[in-house]
């Protein structure tokens, strides 16, 4: 039978204080010290009392109130209890005398800070620092308060803004100066581009870290969108998706560069995915010399690249310290196999991951890049699914790969003598095959798990791969 923890005096203080009259607990914050305010702060929220609520705001002694670990059980007054606390606190000339607040956070975190305090979770060392009370400072002098930081999490799609988020820009937008809107991750999901520019100017665009846009939006639209994206210069992480070319090639080319210019400012850049990006067919140049940092990951994906290019990526500066590659369903068949071999070779040191399924390979172009392959001593997952090896080829592979020390995930298409001269795959050759290729791989001595996949289902999205075995040596 689990025996339940009592309360901590903290919180039955919290609960006595409350419990006598709200005026009470108001006199009373000027003389509580600064760990009794969170369970105070958590039974005023839960039992709905809004002036307290507006009280504590003005005399919180953290430097940030983090409500959005609150806001799993949405209250109206409660959340415009806050706010009222914040106008008041804003309106003065200096702030009170033990309000440290400069930070309020509407994302979903900060569950271990009420959890700490409220004595559910036992505070961790790791953690007591960055929940301590800030030491209150007699003679420091009165200075303005500074602008306050809001942290939201924002994810704009075809829907309109939700209630709560379109009353806290309006709020934001009336107290402009005195209030910071901040978003870290920012998601873009086929919202209307006038209503994204609208709500991102209310954001500093600065704070962004991460960024999202899966739209279905053209080319014109994503220059329009361009300049926003030059503002996010602290963006780490950019992922792009679904942007159609329907105007002339003129026009197309003046786009590109309003939009590819933008990388120029984006100083912190680490990791860049761009799915279907058919607008930098031929001009990829254009993107990759706007590039200032080396990246961690790099993803082209689903789309055409001439072998200028390819060529133009292999000698890009940025991808010296390459940990990820990703160009899955880039045709490489009509391209130079050695143009495969020297990008290898340069991200060698450093790389992975590395993602070259439906690629097209054949026999001839792996064969060419085996060498460059395995030079890649930190490679820790290899896949090349939905291209087209013979069992010798294959073969060759398992033998160039075996001195890799880190590769632990290893996806492999079915080996063509698979399947019957007219292209239909047979799973008994398969797995016949399979127990040729534990023999190669008992030979070579090493324990290993490599999976097998015929081509890619014709009824699900071209990365579902069917019908995978696994041959595994222990």
């Amino acid at each position: 039978m689990r025996v339940q923890s009592p309360p901590r005096l903290w919180n039955l203080a919290a609960v006595s204080l409350l419990r006598d009259n709200e005026a009470s607990a108001i006199a009373a914050l000027e003389y509580l010290p600064a760990e009794l305010f969170p369970p105070l702060f958590l039974e005023a929220f839960n039992g709905r009392h809004s002036e307290t609520l507006k009280a504590l705001v003005q005399a919180w002694p953290f430097v940030r109130l983090p409500l959005g670990g609150l806001m799993h059980m949405p209250q109206e007054e409660t959340f415009q209890a806050v706010l009222d606390g914040l106008d008041v606190l804003l309106a003065q000339k200096a702030p009170p005398r033990r309000c440290k607040l400069q930070v309020l956070d509407l994302r979903n975190t900060g569950q271990d800070f009420w959890n700490t305090w409220s004595g559910a979770r036992a505070p961790d060392a790791s953690s007591s620092s960055s929940m301590a009370p800030v030491a209150e400072d007699s003679s420091r002098t009165e200075q303005p308060l500074p602008a306050l930081k809001v942290f939201i999490g924002l994810s704009l799609d075809e829907r309109k803004l939700d209630e709560f988020l379109s009353y806290l820009m309006g709020w934001v937008e009336k107290r402009e100066g005195s209030i910071h809107l901040c978003c870290k991750m920012l998601s873009i999901l086929s919202e209307p581009i006038m209503n994204v520019m609208d709500v991102l100017r209310k954001v500093q665009l600065g704070c962004i870290q991460e960024l999202h846009v899966d739209c279905n939006w053209t080319l014109p639209t994503l220059a329009s969108f361009a300049p926003l994206l030059g503002q996010m210069s602290n963006v780490r992480i950019f992922f792009l998706s679904r942007v159609h070319v329907y105007i002339p090639t003129r026009q197309e080319q003046q786009y590109v560069v309003q939009f590819t210019s933008q990388f120029l400012r984006l100083h912190h850049l680490r990791d860049l995915y761009m799915e279907s990006p058919s607008f930098l067919e031929g001009r990829l140049d254009q993107m990759l010399r706007c590039l200032k940092n080396p990246l961690d990951n790099l993803s082209i994906t689903s789309c055409q690249l001439t072998e200028s290019d390819l060529a133009h990526l292999s000698q890009c500066p940025s991808i010296r310290q390459l940990k990820g590659l990703d160009l899955h369903g880039v045709t490489l068949t009509n391209f130079s196999p050695e143009l495969l071999q020297v990008l290898l070779e340069k991200v060698a040191a450093t790389l992975q991951e590395l993602d070259l399924d439906q690629c097209r390979i054949m026999d001839s172009h792996l064969e060419a890049i085996l060498p460059a392959l395995s030079r890649c001593s930190q490679l820790k997952s290899l896949s090349l699914c939905g291209n087209f090896f013979s069992m010798a080829t294959m073969e060759k592979l398992l033998r160039h790969t075996a001195g890799l020390p880190s590769l632990s995930q290893e996806l492999y298409p079915a080996p063509r003598e698979s399947y019957s001269p007219q292209g239909t795959f047979h799973p008994t050759r398969l797995a016949s095959l399979g127990a040729d290729l534990f023999e190669i791989l008992r030979g070579l001595g090493r324990p290993r798990t490599i999976q097998l996949s015929s081509s890619s289902c014709p009824h699900c999205s071209n990365r579902t791969f069917y019908h995978t075995e696994s041959v595994i040596y222990p």
